[in-house]
C-alpha cells in the first residue's frame, strides 16, 4: 500500500486534476490512499470568510462555489453527474455553519476552513470514479481523532491508528484507491479540528504509519527537496537523498516544502518519503530515509521572515534559572507560541518566534508583569545546514546580527 499526498497547487484547476489522475494511472495495480488538500488558495478564502461582514458573506461563498463549479464543469461532460448534488450539499452545509451562532472562535474556525478539503476530495474522488478507477471517499474525521482542541490539535494516536487500520483495510477489499482529506480531523468529542496550517503532509504521514505503507510520496511543484528557496537563490540544488534527522531540522527551521511533524510517524516505521514533482512525475525527486550516511554536504539555506526576538531578564538582576524558565515556557504554551531559537545567559533569556501580531503583543505585556522585557521585530531567521565560515560571511553580508548560534556536533 502506498500513500500519496497532493497539495493545493496540484489540484488548483481541471487540468491539474486530470494530471493527478494520470499520475495515479501509472500505479493502477497498487492500493493507494490519496490525501488531498484544498484546491489552490481556497483555505485562505475560507479564513477570510470568517472575518467578513454579514453583507459580504453570500457573495464570497458564491465566488468559492463558482471556482469549484468551473472545475467540475470542465471535468464532467454529463450534467446529471452525481458530483453536482454532492457538491451542492457540501455548500449548503457551509452556509448553515456560517449562519450558525458558534461562540467559540476556534470551533467556528475548524468547522469552516476544512470545507476546502471536503470540496477538493469530493471532486477528485468523483472524477476518478468517472474515469473507471475503483475509488472511494472517506471523511478524515472518521479516521483521525484528536484531543479536545479544535485548532492545531494533537492526535490521539491509539484511537486514530485503530480507526485507520479498521476502516481502510476493509475498504481496500473492494477498492484500489481511497480518497481522504488532509489537515482536518475530529476531536474525541466529535467536533471538527485541524492539525495546523499546511498539515496535510502530517495527515498523510499518520495514515502511512497506521497502515504500514510501503512509502509516502508528497507531490509538489518543485523537482524535490532543494537546498534553498528559489525565491532567494538563483542556483539552487536538488538534494537526492537525505536522512530523517536532517529533514526534521530543515522542516523545523522553516523549510516550507514539508510540514515539521511529517517525519516522526514515518521514522517510527522506517517508511521512506519521496518528494516528487507532479509536473515531471517520472523524475527521481528526493528520498528521505533512515540512512544517517545519506546526508548531502551541500549547504542548505532556510529563510524565515517576520520574526521577533524577545529578551527576558529578571527585574532584580537575579539568575534566569529553572524556576524562571518554567514560568516563561508556561506562558509560551499558554499563548501557543513556538520557539524557533533560544539562548540564555546568567541573567537573560532570549527567544526568536514567529510574529503572530496581537498574540505576541499580549504575550509581551503579560511577561512584563513579572520580568524586564525587550524585543526587536522585523527580524529574519537564517538557518544554514552544512555550513563553513565562507558561506556564513557571504550570506550575512551587511546584515546586523542580533543572535548567532553554531552547532559543532556534526
Amino acid at each position: 500500500m502506498k500513500v500519496f499526498k497532493f497539495g493545493g497547487a496540484s489540484v488548483k484547476s481541471a487540468e491539474a486534476v486530470r494530471n493527478v489522475a494520470e499520475i495515479i494511472g501509472e500505479y493502477q495495480n497498487q492500493k493507494i490512499v490519496l490525501v488531498i488538500s484544498a484546491m489552490g488558495k481556497i483555505t485562505n478564502a475560507l479564513e477570510k470568510l470568517l472575518n467578513l461582514r454579514s453583507s459580504e458573506i453570500d457573495s464570497s461563498i458564491a465566488d468559492i462555489e463558482r471556482f469549484h463549479l468551473d472545475i467540475i464543469n470542465n471535468l464532467f461532460s454529463d450534467s446529471n453527474s452525481p458530483i453536482y448534488p454532492r457538491i451542492n450539499t457540501a455548500f449548503e452545509q457551509l452556509r448553515k455553519i456560517i449562519a450558525a451562532d458558534i461562540e467559540n472562535q476556534q470551533k467556528r474556525y475548524a468547522s469552516v476552513v476544512g470545507f476546502g478539503e471536503l470540496f477538493s476530495t469530493i471532486i477528485v474522488n468523483q472524477y476518478l470514479q468517472y474515469l473507471g478507477f475503483k475509488s472511494i471517499w472517506v471523511a478524515a474525521g472518521d479516521i483521525i481523532t484528536t484531543e479536545n482542541k479544535c485548532v492545531d490539535a494533537e492526535v490521539i494516536w491509539d484511537k486514530s491508528i485503530q480507526k485507520i487500520k479498521s476502516e481502510l483495510h476493509s475498504l481496500f477489499v473492494d477498492n484500489t484507491i481511497i480518497v481522504t482529506q488532509g489537515f482536518i480531523a475530529k476531536t474525541d468529542n466529535g467536533d471538527d479540528s485541524t492539525l495546523g496550517r499546511e498539515g496535510s503532509d502530517y495527515s498523510a504521514a499518520i495514515i502511512a504509519n497506521a497502515i504500514d505503507a510501503e512509502d509516502l510520496t508528497i507531490w509538489k511543484d518543485v523537482p524535490g527537496l532543494l537546498n534553498a528557496d528559489p525565491k532567494y537563490f538563483d542556483n539552487t540544488q536538488k538534494i537526492d537523498i537525505i536522512s530523517y534527522r536532517e529533514t526534521i531540522e530543515l522542516a523545523y527551521y522553516g523549510a516550507s516544502i514539508i510540514h515539521p511533524k511529517t517525519i516522526q510517524p514515518l521514522k517510527k516505521k522506517t517508511i521512506p518519503l519521496y518528494i516528487k514533482s507532479f509536473i515531471s512525475p517520472h523524475e527521481s525527486g528526493t528520498i528521505v530515509q533512515q540512512d544517517a550516511f545519506a546526508d548531502s554536504l551541500i549547504p542548505s539555506y532556510i529563510f524565515k521572515k517576520n520574526q521577533v526576538i524577545i529578551s527576558i531578564s529578571a527585574r532584580d538582576f537575579s539568575f534566569i534559572a529553572e524556576d524562571k524558565l518554567s514560568i516563561i515556557f508556561d506562558k509560551l504554551n499558554q499563548y501557543n507560541l513556538k520557539v524557533n531559537l533560544m539562548q540564555n545567559s546568567a541573567i537573560s533569556f532570549s527567544i526568536c518566534i514567529d510574529n503572530k501580531g496581537e498574540t505576541v503583543h499580549n504575550f509581551i505585556i503579560d511577561m512584563q508583569k513579572t520580568f524586564k522585557v525587550k524585543y526587536n521585530d522585523d527580524i529574519e531567521l537564517i538557518t544554514i545546514q552544512n555550513y563553513n565560515q565562507d558561506v556564513i560571511d557571504e550570506l550575512i553580508g551587511n546584515r546586523d546580527v542580533f543572535l548567532e548560534q553554531k552547532d559543532y556536533s556534526r
